[in-house]
């Protein structure tokens, strides 16, 4: 089975700005159209990790609740 993911990066429990600053760098270390998965704890992720992408042009793919975490899947822009 085909991982749906490039990369990952592990935020949980990790608090604001954090889980956002950990994406943001590693996003900018891939390529356009590969998909970053982001796993958060930090209840503010919900609000800030779509922000973040509405911002720098990245695409929030799907945001699902899997346990205590909340897991991210974001397609880096072209930009």
């Amino acid at each position: 089975m085909t991982r749906a993911w490039d990369d990952e990066v592990d935020a949980a429990g990790l608090l604001c700005p954090l889980p956002v600053l950990r994406a943001r760098k590693r996003l900018l270390a891939m390529q356009p159209g590969q998909v970053l998965r982001v796993v958060a704890t930090d209840p503010a992720a919900v609000i800030d990790l779509p922000h973040f992408c509405s911002q720098s042009g990245d695409v929030l793919l799907s945001s699902e609740q899997e346990g205590t975490a909340r897991v991210f899947l974001i397609r880096k822009g072209s930009a």
